[in-house]
């Protein structure tokens, strides 16, 4: 949507922040690749699209996930922060976790809303899939990140073949979703969280953001907008 084009370049750099978090890649940082790689690569017009993108997601500079977790106009923190508060003490009864990660897992909730209510306005996981299997795009990004995300080659290959099973890539359910998240926690974590509750956890999140969403998108947008076109201008 910021970039005003689709790609699987532009679908991979929009999931990649996600995706590269590791022992090696820590979430700051993975969410902070964008601006160093457009440098590197501005001369390419398909990885620039995919360093774009990585920005449009990314904390720093603002992306999308600057709004959604650190600041939200007057929030508290973010917009998903925000909207997850009231959710805190239900995300930690379902999720079996220690309260000290309440708020953190009951952003991922109203996430997993959103991403609800966004799975069912296109084929978005039509895109997903498509650049999934782009094995020219996976192979130019793995002779390009190792550098910058101190991954070996085959390494980051194999974390990008292997997100496929991790994330929705078809049209989003609730219960499809909760499914989903049970692997990311356990892989992540050793959590075994329950998929019912988190499934209804998921539908009450999506009714919550349903009424200001697009007030949320609007000012992402032009925010992040303006990032790209500074970033443009040097």
């Amino acid at each position: 949507m910021v970039l005003g084009h689709t790609s699987d370049a532009i679908t991979m750099g929009s999931l990649f922040p996600d995706l590269i978090i590791s022992a090696k890649v820590e979430h700051a940082i993975a969410h902070s690749l964008g601006s160093e790689l457009l440098h590197v690569v501005q001369e390419n017009h398909a990885l620039a699209d995919f360093a774009r993108a990585i920005i449009t997601h990314g904390i720093t500079p603002q992306g999308l996930d600057y709004f959604g977790d650190e600041k939200y106009q007057d929030f508290e923190r973010g917009y998903c922060f925000a909207k997850g508060r009231p959710l805190v003490k239900q995300t930690i009864e379902a999720c079996h976790i220690p309260p000290e990660l309440g708020w953190w897992k009951a952003h991922n909730i109203v996430e997993m809303g959103i991403e609800l209510l966004i799975s069912n306005r296109g084929d978005y996981g039509g895109f997903i899939r498509r650049a999934f299997n782009n094995h020219e795009l996976i192979h130019q990004i793995t002779d390009l990140l190792p550098e910058q995300t101190n991954c070996l080659g085959q390494g980051l290959k194999k974390r990008i073949t292997g997100f496929g099973g991790i994330i929705e890539v078809y049209q989003a359910t609730a219960e499809s979703l909760a499914d989903k998240y049970r692997l990311q926690m356990y892989y992540r974590h050793g959590f075994n969280i329950n998929t019912t509750k988190v499934a209804r956890l998921i539908e009450t999140a999506a009714e919550q953001v349903e009424d200001d969403l697009a007030d949320f998108f609007r000012y992402s947008y032009a925010n992040v907008n303006q990032v790209l076109n500074k970033i443009a201008g040097y």
